[in-house]
């Protein structure tokens, strides 16, 4: 019926035929799959979890976890399985029963296991969402919001929902580059659209040097690209005090007292590439600290309760910030992990790769799970450009389709030859590193490591190869 031993004995059910029986059967009854929230809930209870521990491992709220998320949940499965007062308690055993009693949903997991695609990749891999090799987008810059290979990444997605959700919040979002900081920005502004808010996106990349380079400048700047993204009159000359009010006191007027007082809804403001003022030290400390104290009205001004900010930046620059001003130790933080086995798997198939767990446990294995080396990868292999194979035989060469993004990252370190020697022991090491805490917190911040309690070892076999080769010349 299911391929293999899926539906065996009671004694052989596992998480992984749990998984997807309750996801067949909730997508029979409701003509919707089980939200990957809802998967992280079913798989903490069946590991026998509290909510108090499934909130810290996925970064949830425990009233969420229990109270709504929870609670929908067991009732999409009583619903589904036909038997009433399924709880966190007993589902394991409703769902082993629908395990034995096969013949009982023939039909159903016959008709699912041939029509539909999100499923364990144990079982049912997932159908590539072109029907071409030629349709297959190069992977540069955000995921668009109608993108099929935007990947969800557990609890996150939600937890930054839920954050935007509240009053005078401040949400920030950090990693490497090309981790996807800008898709889940946007993911963020289009839920909020969805709740009537009003939202800016404004991105510091694009500022010219001249500008980001003084405050006076960038923070005008910074008003008149919000005020034209709202569609309202640049009203600079009459808010901009200069004979008496400093820059920083100027761009709150001008908020407070013009911007926000106009707005019967939230704002959720987006702030993309935030490092690009972080070589500019004195406009960096004074805006960040105009934005961290924009956070703290927030607790106590009913209009400043209308501003919702959301960072995002890169943590491969470091800059000396006064921490009592910085928004970087403030609000809700968001660290942007690389993908697990299961994201590149359903990746890899929703391209049309049919890769089985080995081939995606070697693939890993050179290149980790950083979100654009993944789509690189998958995309050269998919669109027949070269095999699998190929790739990994020469990933860490000058040859290979990752060239570019190893000499940028030689070229940083040798800005440092304190942390090109520190790097050089890392990937000459053939156990786990121990540096000193600075030297730790910057390669991981690079996303060149891994740490391992006190040590370190390289995020990636290319990594090893390619820095043993060339730092050692």
């Amino acid at each position: 019926l299911i391929r293999g031993s899926v539906m065996n004995s009671s004694s052989n059910f596992n998480w992984e035929q749990a998984k997807y029986i309750a996801d067949v059967l909730v997508f029979n009854h409701s003509g919707e799959h089980l939200k990957d929230t809802e998967i992280q809930v079913l798989q903490g209870s069946w590991e026998g979890l509290t909510y108090s521990d499934m909130a810290e491992r996925y970064y949830l709220s425990i009233n969420y976890l229990r109270g709504d998320l929870g609670n929908k949940l067991w009732l999409k499965l009583s619903d589904a399985l036909h038997e009433k007062g399924i709880s966190k308690k007993n589902f394991r055993g409703a769902l082993e029963r629908a395990s034995i009693n096969q013949e009982n949903f023939k039909g159903v997991l016959e008709s699912a296991f041939q029509d539909h695609q999100r499923f364990s990749p144990e079982l049912n891999p997932p159908r590539s969402a072109f029907s071409a090799v030629s349709d297959l987008p190069f992977p540069e810059g955000a995921v668009s919001l109608e993108s099929p290979f935007y990947i969800e990444r557990p609890g996150v997605e939600s937890l930054c929902y839920e954050a935007i959700a509240k009053p005078g919040s401040l949400l920030r979002i950090k990693s490497p580059r090309l981790m996807g900081k800008t898709s889940l920005m946007i993911r963020i502004l289009a839920q909020a659209q969805t709740q009537n808010e009003r939202t800016v996106y404004l991105d510091l990349s694009t500022v010219e040097r001249s500008i980001v380079s003084d405050l006076d400048k960038f923070l005008r700047w910074f008003c008149v690209m919000v005020s034209r993204q709202l569609q309202v009159e640049n009203q600079l000359q009459q808010y901009w005090d200069t004979d008496i009010l400093g820059s920083n006191d100027n761009c709150t007027v001008y908020f407070e007292e013009y911007l926000l007082a106009q707005l019967e809804t939230p704002l959720v403001l987006g702030i993309d590439n935030a490092d690009r003022l972080f070589p500019y030290v004195e406009v960096v400390e004074d805006c960040l600290g105009m934005l961290r104290s924009w956070h703290e009205k927030g607790k106590i001004s009913p209009r400043w309760k209308q501003l919702r900010l959301v960072l995002a930046h890169s943590t491969e620059c470091y800059i000396p910030l006064d921490m009592n001003q910085s928004p970087f130790n403030a609000g809700v933080p968001v660290e942007l992990q690389e993908f697990d086995h299961r994201q590149v798997y359903e990746l890899a198939h929703l391209q049309g790769l049919h890769w089985n767990d080995a081939e995606v446990q070697n693939f890993m294995q050179m290149v980790g799970g950083h979100p654009y080396l993944v789509g690189l990868g998958l995309y050269e292999v998919g669109t027949g450009k070269t095999s699998l194979d190929q790739l990994l035989q020469k990933a860490s060469t000058e040859e290979g389709i990752y060239s570019h993004h190893l000499r940028r990252h030689l070229e940083v370190l040798q800005q440092s030859l304190n942390l090109t020697q520190a790097y050089k022991k890392t990937v000459e090491s053939p156990e786990p590193l121990a540096l000193d805490s600075m030297q730790i917190y910057k390669l991981h911040s690079m996303g060149l490591v891994r740490q391992k309690d006190n040590c370190v070892i390289p995020r990636c076999n290319m990594y090893r190869e390619y820095f043993s080769r060339v730092l050692s010349v």
